[in-house]
């Protein structure tokens, strides 16, 4: 068998990778370029990598979509069929995502939207237009976001990595305007008790105006019951046969008593809102890096 090399070819080609975008954007693809012959098998050609270094690649290389060349390699993927086994050489290149341009465009946009949000828990329940269109502008900014983000994307089957983190963004600004329906209304009812409050005590007053009548200047009343005016001509006992005990007293709690300062049920839910969703927020952002940051890029399943 003689064995003669093929001369040396320079071929220019524009390849397409196939990606799986659940991580996106924090995913690294994994694309796979092979040469290998379906005309000729084994027995007629065969392909092998040059020893050494066998893929160079150039030194001021640039990638565009904020893709950065991680890794490659090289092996043989030589395919049996039933018309025999051919020679196959494949080059694995490894892609991965700069971060930095997603977390300049989308991360801290859509944090800040969300914290502008929270602006609304620190002005007054009684400031309805400012509140409704602070609540207002900052969902139909987040809304934006999340469009863009989906059209500069191709549609998929599957929720990926950046529709977590928008969906529970437009949620939370969603939840603030919510929150200012349930202050508009615990502010209501607010008013309706302070207004019964006064009315109780106007009538409390009016009736001890009226008992106050009955007292004679100088003394206590005569009471109409056999009973109490025994009690009344009795004599008093001394303080000394009296005995004494200890009543056990429970120290308040200092979060009931810090809620138990304010008085109208408004200026509570937003009191306890400036604490809560934050709190959530953070929870929320330590669950999403580190899961998605530690997850590992998975396949379609095909």
């Amino acid at each position: 068998m003689t064995t003669h090399p093929l001369p040396p070819l320079r071929i220019s080609i524009t390849c397409a990778c196939s990606m799986h975008l659940a991580l996106f954007p924090l995913d690294e693809q994994t694309c796979t370029l092979d040469i290998a012959s379906y005309g000729w098998a084994k027995n007629d050609l065969i392909y092998v990598w040059k020893e050494g270094n066998p893929v160079q690649l150039a030194g001021n290389l640039s990638l565009p979509g904020g893709f950065k060349l991680g890794a490659f390699g090289s092996r043989y993927c030589d395919v049996k069929t039933t018309t025999g086994e051919y020679s196959c050489l494949r080059v694995d290149l490894l892609f991965a995502r700069q971060l930095s341009f997603f977390l300049v465009t989308v991360y801290v946009p859509c944090s800040m939207t969300v914290s502008v949000s929270w602006m609304s828990f620190w002005l007054d329940h009684k400031a309805v237009p400012a509140r409704v269109a602070l609540g207002v502008t900052t969902l139909l900014a987040m809304s934006t976001t999340q469009a863009s983000i989906q059209n500069s994307l191709p549609p998929v089957a599957y929720t990926k990595a950046i529709d977590v983190w928008s969906g529970v963004c437009v949620f939370f600004v969603f939840s603030a305007l919510l929150e200012y329906a349930l202050v508009n209304y615990a502010s209501r009812s607010d008013a309706q008790r302070s207004v019964k409050q006064k009315e109780r005590k106007k009538q409390e007053l009016e009736r001890q105006v009226f008992n106050g009548d009955g007292y004679e200047e100088g003394g206590f009343p005569m009471s109409m019951d056999p009973l109490m005016r025994r009690m009344e001509g009795s004599h008093m006992m001394p303080p000394s046969a009296v005995i004494h005990h200890r009543i056990s007293v429970r120290r308040p709690n200092k979060l009931s008593l810090w809620v138990k300062n304010f008085q109208f049920q408004a200026k509570k839910i937003d009191v306890f809102s400036r604490v809560f969703f934050p709190f959530v927020f953070a929870i929320f952002n330590v669950w999403y890096w580190s899961y998605y940051l530690t997850r590992k890029q998975g396949k379609p399943v095909k």
